[in-house]
């Protein structure tokens, strides 16, 4: 019995030295600022963080978790707008509210964590650099914690540190196809042929073959592409603003047979582990292309293809695969716009 008395004053004593250390030498609260610079224009950055859809999709406080549910309430987008959200693999959920924004000057953000009656408070601040360069600066409020629970302070910059850190990343993603989809309409001119060198791409498709009769091929492309985008979007969670226009990859001459082998896909930003195995990612190393843009019935696309052709033997170059990049998804009996891409090399 005296042993358990002494064990009893022992913990007792520890309690009470853990206590009187948090409350004497550990601050109830946290506050910290956190600076970032993002290579993308103000208006386009703001639009992504006042904007509770857009939020989500790349914060990885939301973003990181596949069984998370979130309700999103009106006007979805700026002050007054919030969400609500629970995630029962990881026994976490909350509210998150926008309770003030300068449009592209500042933002406040208010987050009630789990049942936690007292919020985080984030304001956001953004500074253009440039027209293609923003900063972006959180300050942010912790909320005040009892004496026991003070030891989460230790961790809670750092934590927070690294959930922008891996939101920026995702960030960078979704603005690159954004922006590279806007400047891609903009700069469209069709039937003119131009020299492009295209970048490296990962894409994730399904490698097919098909009957060039008729109508059939066109329509095999268009099954495949809602085989590919059902995937991407359905199974891998992937929203439209984090993919790239889909693409087929074929042989340049491939239009004279009578069966057509070739890849079609949808880049993403990186590769990702797939289950699967009717799907497989392909990287594309960069190169240098003759391009056209071409807009009318698929079956016209092959006069474009011969321009291409007969510009790489006039120029002395050798040709490699064909890409059809489309600009508007394929639909059945429908016209098609498509960026067409020769690979060219001395």
């Amino acid at each position: 019995m005296r042993f358990f008395k002494i064990i009893a004053v022992i913990i007792v004593l520890l309690v009470g030295a853990y206590a009187a250390s948090m409350y004497y030498f550990v601050e109830d609260s946290k506050n910290f600022k956190i600076e970032k610079e993002i290579d993308y224009p103000l208006d386009k950055v703001f639009n992504q963080f006042n904007n509770l859809q857009n939020f989500t999709r790349w914060n990885n406080y939301f973003s990181s978790s596949k069984t998370i549910v979130i309700d999103y309430y009106t006007p979805y987008e700026g002050t007054g707008s919030a969400i609500s959200y629970t995630d029962p693999k990881n026994d976490n959920n909350g509210e998150m509210f926008i309770r003030y924004q300068n449009p592209n000057k500042t933002l406040r953000y208010q987050l009630f964590e789990d049942e936690n009656e007292n919020p985080t408070m984030v304001d956001i601040k953004f500074k253009p650099l440039s027209a293609n360069k923003t900063k972006i600066t959180w300050f942010v409020y912790t909320p005040k914690l009892s004496v026991l629970e003070r030891a989460q302070n230790f961790w809670t910059e750092d934590k927070f540190a690294e959930n922008i850190d891996n939101s920026m990343l995702n960030l960078r993603n979704v603005l690159g196809n954004k922006v590279q989809k806007d400047n891609q309409l903009a700069s469209i001119k069709y039937d003119s042929l131009m020299v492009e060198n295209e970048e490296e791409k990962m894409i994730l498709g399904v490698n097919v073959s098909s009957s060039n009769k008729k109508d059939a091929l066109y329509r095999n492309i268009v099954m495949n592409y809602n085989k590919v985008y059902n995937f991407v979007t359905m199974d891998m969670g992937k929203k439209n603003d984090e993919i790239g226009y889909p693409v087929l990859i074929t042989d340049a001459d491939n239009f004279k047979d009578k069966e057509v082998s070739y890849f079609f896909g949808i880049p993403l930003s990186k590769k990702t582990g797939i289950t699967d195995n009717n799907f497989s990612f392909r990287s594309v190393n960069p190169t240098q292309n003759y391009i056209i843009y071409y807009k009318g019935s698929y079956e016209g696309r092959i006069k474009a293809v011969q321009q291409l052709i007969q510009k790489a033997k006039k120029d002395e170059m050798r040709y490699g695969d064909l890409y059809q990049t489309f600009i508007e998804a394929p639909v059945q009996g429908q016209n098609v716009n498509v960026k067409l891409s020769l690979s060219v090399y001395k």
